[in-house]
């Protein structure tokens, strides 16, 4: 499925880009190319191709989830304005 010059109007009004008069044909070009590769690739059986999360075969090491600084939310809140039960209250701004 070759792109015309039309396309390429759409594409560029729709990204709001200029594309220069002297450059449009090498645009199309570029975007043709870029056509037929993935033409090319949809044309790959991968049926039997498992999905992977990752493309290497790693496992994530996790370690254990232990607060190591002290809890400061005290010290931290004690220049707010306003605050309930560690939270920070804020005025209303939708009614």
């Amino acid at each position: 499925m070759a792109l015309s010059a039309d396309d390429l109007h759409r594409a560029a009004k729709l990204a709001r880009l200029n594309v220069a008069p002297q450059s449009q044909q090498a645009q199309l070009d570029a975007l043709n190319a870029v056509m037929e590769m993935v033409s090319a690739m949809q044309s790959v059986d991968t049926s039997d191709v498992e999905p992977m999360a990752h493309p290497l075969f790693q496992s994530q090491v996790l370690r254990e989830d232990v607060a190591v600084e002290p809890n400061q939310r005290d010290k931290y809140q004690a220049s707010a304005p306003n605050t309930d039960a560690g939270y920070y209250l804020v005025p209303k701004v939708i009614e």
